[in-house]
């Protein structure tokens, strides 16, 4: 987390920003020491296409999924 006061904030601004968008850490802005803003940047949503894609392509089903297998575990 980053902390600046408004003051220099004002004075640097746009490289602040450029470090929030790059490393996505959060930016507390201060006036007097009293935290009064955060910046944080905004994180796009991931499609579950796009994060389990890879696995999606090596991924085999066998059978129903949620039919209790009974033999293997026995009765519960």
């Amino acid at each position: 987390m980053i902390t600046v006061s408004k003051s220099l904030l004002k004075a640097k601004m746009l490289e602040y920003f450029r470090r929030v968008e790059e490393t996505g850490e959060e930016l507390i802005v201060t006036s007097h020491g009293t935290p009064t803003l955060k910046v944080v940047p905004i994180r796009s949503k991931v499609t579950p296409e796009a994060a389990f894609g890879v696995i999606r392509e090596r991924a085999e089903a066998h059978g129903d999924p949620v039919e209790p297998e009974t033999e293997e575990w026995g009765e519960v």
